[in-house]
């Protein structure tokens, strides 16, 4: 798994996002919504996490003429995902406020 991208502060809202429910499946304009960041922004994003494979998506079944909406493409943090994710927003912490390191998140 490679992190051949920037850890963004808006990366790392995302992350926050897909964290803070492990189980759970998110779509782009939740995950916007909750991050506080237009959803244009969000797309490149889960792209480079699910490119690195820190983020796995699927599409949901649905049927768009009965549910009168497009169908979501929803995303969730692989286990080596978490990890890592876990990781980086730790190193920033402990760039960012270093009188913090050992406090938990």
């Amino acid at each position: 798994m490679g992190s051949d991208f920037r850890m963004t502060l808006q990366t790392q809202m995302v992350l926050r996002v897909l964290l803070s429910d492990l189980l759970g499946e998110h779509y782009g304009l939740e995950i916007a919504k909750e991050a506080g960041l237009p959803s244009g922004s969000i797309y490149p994003i889960l792209a480079r996490l699910e490119t690195a494979g820190w983020i796995t998506s699927d599409w949901e079944d649905i049927d768009e003429a009965a549910e009168g909406r497009r169908r979501r493409r929803y995303y969730r943090l692989t286990s080596e995902g978490r990890q890592k994710a876990l990781e980086a927003l730790e190193s920033t912490k402990r760039k960012m406020f270093p009188e913090l390191s050992g406090v938990p998140a």
